[in-house]
């Protein structure tokens, strides 16, 4: 295993850029206007922001669920294929079981035999959910169902994974624990990763950089880098240095919502 994984210094040419990204839907609703960034390969990326304010959008145009109004996303393209989406809610198919739903990307790129059931039960066993193989949705609990849809998403072996909010629906206990074993993951894969919250612990938990967007339509007006280190353990959120962090940051959501 490589060693583990610390905050990417940003001099490196960027995994994926936007440049004056508009969204306006059909409809009238300016979702977001004119956001510039860039994304650091092995970065990951917190998207902090009140809800409503296009942080979902954003994530959508980046996966090409969506096309901006306006504005250049740059890396996207050479991306496709190397993208996986974990969405709000797990979206398991009810009469498959674990595995088979894990699966399912692999089945789909026409992948199959020993190396893809090799694969399949390593993710299986790397989400925690090693012996549930041959569950179905109805039988899990919520965190192991969002452990399932995180395992289909890990499958693939992505150079960029998308997370839109997947523990907010959670007990904060189980929260918790899916903080720790996402960034175990991480540290482990390295894939860059753009994860969406509303939660100001939860994104200094566990970013490396922080953007907060404002309410709609959408633009980035603050930006924070972690001096926290990693590995980062449970123990960090009782932490003098994790408090006055996540402080900082709630200030320049408030202000951004002002």
């Amino acid at each position: 295993m490589p060693p583990p994984a610390q905050p990417t210094a940003r001099t490196a040419a960027p995994l994926l850029k936007l440049d004056g990204v508009r969204k306006v839907f059909r409809n009238g609703t300016a979702a977001l206007a004119g956001v510039d960034l860039e994304v650091a390969p092995g970065e990951f990326l917190a998207v902090l922001g009140p809800s409503g304010c296009g942080k979902s959008t954003l994530l959508r145009l980046i996966a090409g669920l969506a096309e901006p109004t306006a504005g250049a996303l740059g890396g996207v393209a050479e991306l496709k294929g190397r993208m996986s989406f974990v969405f709000q809610e797990p979206t398991l198919m009810p009469w498959a079981t674990v595995r088979e739903n894990v699966a399912l990307p692999l089945r789909l790129a026409g992948q199959g035999g020993g190396a893809s059931a090799d694969r399949i039960a390593a993710t299986i066993d790397a989400v925690g959910l090693a012996g549930f193989e041959n569950s179905y949705p109805r039988e899990l609990s919520g965190g192991m169902k969002m452990r399932a849809s995180i395992a289909r998403a890990l499958v693939t072996n992505p150079t960029l994974l998308l997370l839109d909010e997947p523990f907010a629906a959670l007990d904060e206990i189980t929260r918790f624990k899916l903080n720790e074993d996402l960034l175990r993951l991480w540290q482990a894969r390295r894939w860059t990763v753009i994860f969406v919250t509303h939660s100001v612990f939860e994104a200094a938990f566990l970013a490396s950089r922080i953007i907060v967007m404002t309410p709609r339509p959408g633009r980035i007006v603050a930006e924070f880098a972690s001096g926290l280190p990693y590995p980062r353990v449970g123990a960090l959120r009782t932490s003098p240095e994790y408090a006055a962090f996540s402080r900082k940051v709630s200030d320049g959501l408030a202000e951004a919502m002002a």
